[in-house]
């Protein structure tokens, strides 16, 4: 195993939340030597950062007072100096780091004598199998996510047309309105949420659109919710599809074939399985019934309709992490991965459907962690 550095906040960077599973806002020293954990910080995190299992020491073991009193700027102080004799004094002559480990402080233990190797999937293959302590925060951030999922679909139920247009209680339904119900959902559970998606018509067929504007009737509104959970630092994700009015039959059909896709990818996950096996059966499903894929689109174009991205990724200190299901991906799935399945079809000018929920990785299969409807209809 080789040895590791860290250099960050457990706040920002999910290697360091990983290894040091409280939050520390600022950045400091993680070192692995020969399977020994060490950190190197301010004195006011070392009692919370050694509860964890680290032998953590203070700035002060580093020479930080005579530095202080040899004038060196505090720009550099911690992030060059400190973090080099902590090094030396650890032992770390060649180590692996993430592939954010900052540019100046590699510069600066490189230039004295530390090598260093940026190693993404090191780092990524770390996280894969999630501690109890991680599950259980992606279970509050589901739980979060279906309680800021049924404030949306509550409120769209609601809606009424009385003049061609939709409203709430006389205020007009808007992707805002409907954000600041899942945001109050959000605040009652605890969780927090940067941003979220909630799209309609045409723009539910644009990606990570987060959404804008009045809610038309019988026009798709696609609600895609990441939830944090702030104990753990874990992510939930889901995404349902609604239609506040009469669907369209091509919204229709585009939502049977997408929930199948979702019951076919489900049955199909478990240990050992490749990532892109459970993509390309979708696919290939979705291709069956005339709908284009990128598993089959000419090299060089971009594929605007049908369904054009991955089949899901995994799912904890990052909303987006490994392992990937899509083109290019290689990984087999493993036990203890937490990953989404959210199979999709869209029209461009037109909007789309998609459906997604979070599944935790077993030997045997997966165990749905999410529990909520379906409905096309609110």
């Amino acid at each position: 195993m080789p040895d590791v550095l860290i250099f960050a906040d457990s706040v920002v960077s999910p290697e360091m939340r990983h290894e040091v599973p409280v939050l520390v806002p600022d950045p400091f020293l993680y070192a692995e030597k020969d399977g020994k954990r060490y950190a190197a910080s301010t004195s006011f995190e070392t009692e919370r950062i050694a509860a964890v299992g680290i032998e953590a020491h203070p700035w002060e073991d580093f020479g930080y007072d005579e530095l202080i009193g040899q004038g060196v700027p505090r720009e550099e102080l911690t992030w060059l100096h400190i973090n080099l004799n902590a090094c030396r004094e650890f032992g770390i002559v060649d180590a692996v780091v993430p592939r954010s480990f900052p540019a100046i402080v590699a510069d600066h233990l490189r230039a004295n004598g530390i090598t260093l190797h940026p190693d993404y999937k090191f780092f990524a293959d770390r996280r894969r199998v999630k501690t109890e302590a991680e599950i259980a925060g992606i279970r509050r951030a589901q739980k979060a996510a279906e309680a800021g999922m049924g404030a949306a679909k509550d409120l769209l139920a609601r809606a009424e047309s009385p003049n061609g247009s939709l409203s709430v209680d006389g205020t007009p339904l808007t992707c805002e309105l409907v954000k600041s119900a899942i945001r109050q959902a959000f605040t009652d559970h605890g969780v927090s949420s940067d941003d979220f998606i909630v799209s309609h018509g045409a723009q539910t067929a644009i990606g990570h659109e987060l959404g804008f504007g009045a809610i038309a009737p019988d026009e798709p509104v696609v609600v895609d919710l990441w939830p944090k959970d702030p104990e753990s630092g874990c992510y939930a994700d889901m995404t349902r599809t609604y239609v506040v009015g009469t669907a369209p039959d091509e919204l229709v059909e585009y939502h049977k074939l997408v929930k199948e896709a979702l019951d076919r990818s489900f049955a199909a996950v478990k240990a050992g399985v490749p990532g892109f096996d459970v993509f390309d059966l979708v696919c290939k499903f979705f291709e069956e019934h005339g709908q284009k894929t990128v598993i089959s689109k000419p090299a060089g174009e971009v594929l605007e309709n049908g369904f054009f991205h991955g089949l899901g990724h995994g799912v904890g200190l990052e909303v987006h992490e490994a392992p990937g299901m899509g083109r290019g991906a290689t990984s087999q799935l493993m036990a203890g991965d937490v990953v989404t399945l959210e199979p999709g079809l869209y029209r461009q000018g037109f909007g789309g459907c998609r459906l997604e929920d979070i599944v935790l990785v077993t030997e045997n299969g997966a165990e749905n962690l999410t529990d909520f409807p379906y409905d096309l209809t609110p």
